[in-house]
């Protein structure tokens, strides 16, 4: 029996979202809840407008801190040019380029609007279910 390799096939289907106004302390205690390193930002109509990181908020909390400013909203410290994926693409392919680029999670996107996310943890139990069944090389 074969295992499929596409994306649509091993996403997480409802990621964790915010909006770009949002305050950067909102996005801090929705990753802190849910237990994640990031989280996608999008629009009223789903469409992917960047991510956030643990990493970002923390370069937010610490330039407000040293600036002696207020820290404000997640559009200020999220990464906006942001490679994602499509539910066909090759999960092996994917998982290939974000070792190469040292990144944890792809957003997976249809016509621009987000429709689910994979991450290092979803590749895992892809790479574990590939195992079981005998037909990963």
């Amino acid at each position: 029996m074969s295992v499929s390799v596409n994306v649509i096939d091993h996403m997480l289907r409802n990621p964790i979202t915010i909006a770009a106004d949002a305050p950067l302390a909102d996005a801090v205690q929705s990753i802190l809840r849910n237990k994640i390193s990031g989280i996608c930002v999008i629009d009223n109509d789903k469409k992917l407008l960047g991510v956030l990181s643990e990493i970002d908020c923390l370069q937010g909390f610490l330039a407000a801190t040293y600036n002696s400013s207020s820290v404000g909203s997640v559009s200020e410290y999220m990464t906006k040019d942001v490679d994602v994926v499509h539910l066909q693409d090759n999960i092996i392919n994917v998982a290939n380029d974000m070792m190469t680029k040292s990144q944890r999670r792809r957003p997976v996107v249809e016509n621009g609007k987000l429709v689910g996310q994979i991450s290092c943890r979803q590749l895992l139990l892809a790479v574990d279910e590939f195992s079981r069944k005998d037909s990963f090389v």
